[in-house]
C-alpha cells in the first residue's frame, strides 16, 4: 500500500512517543503538521491535546534519550551565558546557553532530538554541546526574554498614548529636570512604561527593580508570588533609578538612605493608576519597589472579596452601628487596606462625614476626607485624630495602631459616639485583644468599645484549568476536616497547567477571614484578663471559623487548594 503523500515522516521525539506508545502514529503525524502550520512545536500540541503534561514529555524525553533533566525555575537567570549564542539562534531554535566549563556549553533545550539546533549551536560557538532537557513551558518565556535586547525592545514601544505624571504641582527647575531627562534618556523612559503597563495589564500588586553585582533584575509580584520578567543590561541600573526618582519627587542626589515618594501614570483621561515609590541602598546600587495602588480594587465590593455569607452579614451589622471600633488584622500584604476601603465605600453616604489618617493614604476615595501623616513634619497618627475629633466626624478610620496614645485615642473616639475602624499586625482575632491588653489598654475600655474584629489572608485562587486529586482520608482529617466533612459531596481540586495561569495553575486570589464579634461573654473574658486561648475557645462555641476552617470551606467550594491554606494557616 502507498504511503499517504500528506503524511509527515516521523522521527526523533515523535518516533520515540510512538514506539513507547504514548502517542499512535496518527495522532503524532496531526501533531506535527498541526506544529508546523501554526509555528508551535510538537510539544505544545501534545499539551493541547492533552496527552501529557510538559513535565510529562520532559521527563519522558531525558529517560529516553539520557539527557540531565532541570527545573528551570529553580536555576539562577544571572549564571545563564548569554552572550554565548546569537540572539537569533536562540529564538529561532528555542535552546538557551545555560553555562560553559572549559570547551563544554550546556544547553538548555525541550528537544533533545533536535540536532539541527545542536549543530548550529556547535558550529557558532565551537565547543562542544551538553544538551540538558527542560519543560518547553518554562524554556519559552525564558527564549523570550534572551532573544529580544532591551534597545529592540524599546524601540518598539510606543510613548503617544501614555504619560507619566507628577502626583503634585512641581518647581520649575523639578520639571526641566524631568524633561531633559526624558529627551536624554527616552529609551529607558519606554522601558519604565513598558514594565508599569505590563504589571497592570497582570494584575501585579508590586513591582521590583534589583541590582546585583553581574545582572539587574525586574520582578513583579502576581497572587503574591514574585516572578522575573525582565532582565535589563546592568549599566542602565542607575538611570532607571534617577529617572523613578525624579518622578517621584526624590533626592537624585541621596543615594545612601532610604526614600519614599510616589508617581502616577496616566493611561487615559478617564484612568490613571498611582504607584507608592519604595527605594533602599544595596551593596550594588537602589532597589526601588513600586506598589501599584489600582482605585478598582477599593470598589470590588463586598462580595468580591470572599466572605462567607455569615461573615459577611456578621460584618455589615458591625459597620452600620452608630459607635465602636472595628479592627481589621492580619500580615503585610494580606488585603487588610482592601478589606477597610470597602467597607468605607459602604459607608460613604452624603449625610457622613468619614475622616482618614493614613501612612499614605494609597488609594483616593471621593468624598471621604483622607489625611496622609507625616511623622517629619509632625503630624503622626495621634495630632491626626485630636484633630479629628474637632471636626465632627461620624466615622473615623486610622491606617494602623502602633502605639499606646493611637490606641488610647482611637477608642475615646469609639467612645464617645464615633465608629473607628483600624488594622494591627496579628495573627488571628483572639491575639489582637491580648496584642492590645499588652500595650497596656485597660481591659475595660477594650470590652466597652470594641465591636468586632477580622483577621484575614489571602490564598491564590484555582484557575479554569484546575484537577481532581485524591488524598488520603487521614491527611484530610489531619489538615482539619471533620469525618461530617468527609461525605463524598465535594470534590478535592489541585492546580492544573494552562495558557491563562502561565503553568502555575493559579489566577487571581481569595481571602480567607475569621470574622469575631466581640460578645458579652467575650467581654467577660476580657474583663477577666483571659488568655487569647480563652478567647478563641469561646468564638469556637458561638460559631467563629477560625482562618484554617474558612480555608478548608474554600478548599471544599473548589476556589483553592489544601497546599495553600495549609500553607497560609496554622491549625
Amino acid at each position: 500500500m502507498a504511503a499517504n503523500p500528506q503524511s509527515v515522516p516521523l522521527s526523533g521525539l515523535a518516533r520515540a512517543l510512538v514506539q513507547a506508545e504514548r502517542l499512535k502514529e496518527a495522532e503524532a503525524e496531526a501533531m506535527l503538521a498541526q506544529a508546523a502550520a501554526t509555528r508551535t512545536s510538537l510539544i505544545e500540541q501534545i499539551v493541547l491535546a492533552k496527552k501529557a503534561t510538559f513535565l510529562e514529555v520532559a521527563r519522558f524525553a531525558a529517560d529516553k534519550f539520557g539527557y540531565p533533566l532541570l527545573d528551570l525555575a529553580a536555576f539562577d537567570d544571572a549564571l545563564i551565558q548569554r552572550n554565548a549564542i546569537d540572539r537569533k539562534l536562540i529564538a529561532s531554535h528555542r535552546v538557551v546557553p545555560l553555562h560553559k566549563r572549559g570547551n563544554r556549553l550546556a544547553i538548555a533545550i525541550a528537544d533533545p532530538t533536535n540536532l539541527r539546533a545542536l549543530d548550529e549551536v556547535r558550529f557558532q560557538t565551537g565547543l562542544a554541546v551538553d544538551p540538558v532537557v527542560v519543560e518547553d513551558n518554562k524554556l519559552s518565556p525564558l527564549v523570550a526574554k534572551l532573544s529580544e535586547s532591551v534597545e529592540e525592545t524599546l524601540k518598539s514601544l510606543s510613548n503617544d498614548d501614555i504619560n507619566l505624571e507628577f502626583t503634585d504641582e512641581q518647581s520649575q527647575d523639578k520639571t526641566d529636570e524631568a524633561s531633559s531627562m526624558e529627551v536624554d534618556d527616552a529609551p529607558v523612559v519606554r522601558f519604565i512604561q513598558k514594565m508599569l503597563l505590563d504589571a497592570i495589564n497582570e494584575g501585579a500588586s508590586d513591582i521590583h527593580f534589583e541590582p546585583y553585582e553581574k545582572s539587574y533584575r525586574i520582578r513583579f509580584r502576581s497572587d503574591g508570588i514574585l516572578r522575573e520578567v525582565a532582565s535589563p543590561p546592568l549599566v542602565i541600573k542607575d538611570k532607571i533609578a534617577s529617572r523613578i526618582k525624579v518622578i517621584s519627587r526624590l533626592n537624585i542626589a541621596e543615594k545612601r538612605v532610604p526614600q519614599d515618594g510616589r508617581m502616577r501614570l496616566v493611561l487615559s483621561k478617564s484612568r490613571s493608576i498611582d504607584f507608592r515609590v519604595s527605594t533602599l541602598p544595596t551593596m550594588y546600587g537602589e532597589k526601588i519597589v513600586l506598589r501599584i495602588l489600582d482605585p478598582g480594587s477599593a470598589t470590588l465590593g463586598i462580595d468580591a472579596l470572599g466572605y462567607e455569607p455569615p461573615q459577611k452579614a456578621t460584618l455589615l451589622d458591625a459597620i452600620h452601628r452608630p459607635y465602636g471600633m472595628i479592627l481589621v488584622t492580619g500580615p503585610t500584604g494580606s488585603g487588610k487596606t482592601v478589606s477597610l476601603y470597602t467597607c468605607l465605600n459602604i459607608l460613604n453616604q452624603p449625610g457622613v462625614n468619614i475622616a482618614t489618617a493614613e501612612d499614605p493614604a494609597e488609594i483616593p476615595l471621593p468624598g471621604i476626607n483622607q489625611v496622609n501623616v507625616d511623622d517629619r513634619a509632625g503630624l503622626t497618627f495621634p495630632i491626626a485624630l485630636k484633630a479629628f475629633l474637632r471636626q465632627d466626624p461620624d466615622i473615623i478610620m486610622v491606617g494602623e495602631i502602633r502605639d499606646i496614645e493611637t490606641a488610647e485615642i482611637a477608642i475615646k473616639a469609639a467612645q464617645t459616639g464615633h465608629l473607628v475602624l483600624s488594622t494591627l499586625h496579628t495573627n488571628d482575632a483572639p491575639a489582637t485583644l491580648t496584642r492590645l491588653m499588652n500595650m497596656g489598654i485597660p481591659t475595660f475600655n477594650l470590652a466597652s468599645s470594641i465591636l468586632l474584629i477580622t483577621a484575614q489572608r489571602l490564598v491564590r485562587r484555582l484557575c479554569t484549568c484546575r484537577k481532581p486529586i485524591d488524598a488520603p482520608v487521614q491527611t484530610l482529617l489531619n489538615a482539619g476536616f471533620t469525618e461530617a466533612d468527609l461525605d463524598g459531596s465535594w470534590v478535592l481540586y489541585g492546580p492544573g497547567e494552562c495558557e491563562r495561569c502561565k503553568g502555575s495553575g493559579y489566577k487571581g486570589r481569595v481571602g480567607l477571614y475569621e470574622v469575631m464579634p466581640v460578645t458579652e461573654a467575650i467581654q467577660r473574658i476580657i474583663m477577666a484578663n483571659g488568655t487569647e486561648l480563652d478567647i478563641a475557645i469561646q468564638a469556637r462555641k458561638e460559631g467563629v471559623n477560625d482562618l484554617r476552617r474558612s480555608g478548608l470551606l474554600k478548599v471544599m467550594q473548589g476556589l483553592t487548594s489544601l497546599d495553600e491554606v495549609l500553607g497560609s494557616t496554622n491549625a
